[in-house]
């Protein structure tokens, strides 16, 4: 039986989407079989940090509405195995889907794939609750900046209160100078937004050179943040794994 994690973040510019790329892809290269879904429909991306948007044809509706069967819609990445993708609708204000059908559909998934990541709209509004629906574990992503933090802290309540328990965080974009100039520690962020911590990835200007160079950061000739990644990515799957040590 696999796992649905929702991967979400109280405001945008937080990095989610390429943390939710990033972390399929490393347990797909682990030897998981990872499926990743866009659900932030209209302003849908997940295909660029994927290299995917050549595949990006059917979307999870396909599936909502019987018009595909689940493999059917999801397309297999040519760069990386044991990855697949499921992109979002088009339209921006889609069909509301059934609540019955999403949870239905992650079911399916749960049988076919041994780990799925939803990216979830930013904020925590009505693609938040849909995203969450089936979702196992919540993953929320924020950087140390104090209006993420708060708009975090928003988010894992929203999350408990639809009663998912294992929520973690995954602080981004992590700098320790700018700790170090502020007095504060990734210690107080943790207990800022009250959530179990799942990994720091640090300020790297490769994910920036990987994403306009249409090249997944795991197979980036210079992938300094990668390796973070996967530490989050194993702890994800049950390892006790410490922190790398920042500079």
């Amino acid at each position: 039986m696999g796992m649905v994690i929702t991967v979400a973040s109280g405001k945008g510019g937080t990095g989610k989407t390429t943390a939710v790329a990033t972390l399929a892809s490393c347990l797909a290269a682990l030897g998981f079989k990872t499926l990743c879904i866009d659900f932030d429909a209209g302003l849908k991306n997940l295909d660029i940090p994927l290299c995917m948007t050549d595949f990006t044809v059917m979307d999870y509706m396909d599936i909502l509405s019987g018009r595909l069967d689940l493999m059917e819609a999801c397309s297999e990445s040519p760069q990386i195995p044991n990855l697949f993708f499921l992109a979002a609708p088009v339209a921006g204000d889609p069909e509301i889907p059934d609540p019955a059908k999403l949870r239905s559909m992650f079911d399916e998934i749960r049988d076919e794939f041994d780990y799925c990541l939803v990216d979830a709209p930013s904020g925590i509004g009505q693609g938040f609750i849909q995203a969450h629906e089936g979702a196992d574990m919540s993953v929320i992503v924020t950087t140390g900046e104090l209006p993420s933090m708060r708009d975090a802290q928003r988010a894992v309540s929203a999350v408990r209160d639809m009663g998912i328990k294992d929520v973690r965080l995954l602080v981004n974009r992590v700098l320790p100078k700018n700790y170090k100039r502020i007095r504060t520690t990734i210690d107080d962020v943790i207990d800022a937004v009250g959530a179990r911590l799942l990994g720091l990835i640090p300020e790297d200007k490769y994910i920036f050179r990987a994403l306009h160079a249409n090249i997944p950061l795991i197979l980036y000739k210079k992938r300094l943040a990668a390796y973070d990644f996967l530490d989050a990515a194993r702890r994800i799957t049950g390892e006790d794994l410490p922190l790398r040590q920042k500079k």
